[in-house]
């Protein structure tokens, strides 16, 4: 799949505008009513629809630039447009009003009579997962609840009176040029083309109604604190029954043992005297299970032991990060008399350094 930025012609730096205006004069030279007939312009008006729908969404844009086309297509539903470059006209019309309708040039063109103004969603739902990192590790399926509103059963609409069902309003204006015809979104239905005539009881003016849903995602291994991903159309639909996003935020629980760093984990492992002065095998908790880590002879306190890919996989990839392990070691505080005697012994017998003091290394 190309990537959406070359499809649109923009470095990814492009502002908001930058995109639109590249955008509208893709959607301008390779429109189905300029190009008959013609699959490779409807196929590459298609691609650059799709394109514009991530980039211009900056939670989808985010995602994109992240993690690319995997990233908007985590949630079971798919990121993104479901359909790709087979989605149908009508849905690119009605997505893309702002750009379509709203446009006079557009709209002279090509007359403006076949959409509707404004781009018809419902809004987004956002919500907050908590992880435990061995979730994250190993990647986990999570079954939440919500709330999003839909149209009441039995909610009647009829046809704005201020644009006939259009969703637009147009006006005639005299230039220099000569008559010219300019569209704008209505501002009586928002660009809906219709209105709430009857509702049931418990409706709300709107003519939505409250409804709870049990939903089931597919977390991937390896996401971390600020990640989200997309479930298209779980949102609150419109009053033309287009749903809007669910949008799943991931926050990572403190772990008892653990910090995360990047794709490594950090722990901290307090052993004992003569451990550390012999060397010996402990058996340390992992991200999956426990596992054995040999401890060389000498080691100091402070120095770092590495547990190879122990640690966090990297988002859609086979790599995995490392886990650290810092060695403390403990000096005891109480001891019996059989052992200060022993330490006394092993203090005789290894005399005094013969450089006690060192520079600080900074």
């Amino acid at each position: 799949m190309r990537d959406f930025y070359e499809i649109l012609g923009v470095n990814r730096g492009a502002s908001s505008d930058e995109l639109k205006r590249a955008y509208r004069k893709i959607a301008l030279k390779y429109h189905p009513d300029k190009n008959p007939e013609d699959k490779k312009a409807e196929k590459t008006f298609k691609e650059a629809a799709e394109a514009y729908g991530v980039l211009s969404d900056s939670n989808k844009r985010a995602q994109y630039d992240q993690f690319g086309h995997a990233g908007v297509g985590m949630g079971q539903q798919g990121g993104g447009f479901s359909g790709g470059v087979h989605m149908s006209m009508d849905d690119i019309f009605s997505q893309f009003g702002d750009i379509f309708g709203g446009d006079d040039i557009f709209s002279s063109f090509f007359g403006g009579g076949r959409r509707r103004g404004g781009r018809q969603r419902g809004k987004d739902i956002r919500i907050r997962i908590q992880l435990k990192m061995e979730d994250i590790a190993s990647g986990v399926e999570k079954t939440i609840k919500i709330k999003r509103s839909v149209i009441a059963l039995d909610t009647k609409f009829t046809n704005c009176p201020t644009c006939h069902g259009h969703g637009q309003v147009s006006k005639i204006s005299n230039t220099i040029l000569g008559q010219m015809r300019s569209s704008s979104t209505c501002p009586h239905c928002r660009g809906a083309g219709k209105v709430v005539g009857n509702r049931p009881i418990g409706a709300g003016p709107d003519g939505m109604i409250k409804k709870e849903e049990t939903i089931k995602i597919k977390i991937p291994a390896g996401v971390e604190e600020g990640n989200y991903m997309t479930v298209d159309g779980k949102g609150n639909e419109d009053i033309n029954g287009v749903a809007g996003d669910l949008i799943v935020l991931f926050e990572e629980q403190d772990h008892t043992y653990f910090i995360r760093n990047g794709d490594d984990v950090l722990i901290e492992a307090h052993i004992g005297f003569s451990q550390a002065a012999l060397g010996s095998t402990i058996e340390v908790p992992t991200l999956n299970g426990k596992a054995n880590l040999k401890i060389p002879a000498g080691i100091q306190s402070g120095q770092i032991l590495r547990m190879r890919s122990k640690g966090f996989p990297q988002v859609r990839r086979l790599s995995r990060g490392d886990q650290l392990v810092k060695i403390h070691v403990e000096t005891p505080k109480n001891l019996s008399k059989n052992t200060r005697k022993l330490l006394k012994e092993l203090a005789g017998a290894d005399g005094v350094p013969k450089n006690m003091f060192r520079k600080i290394k900074i």
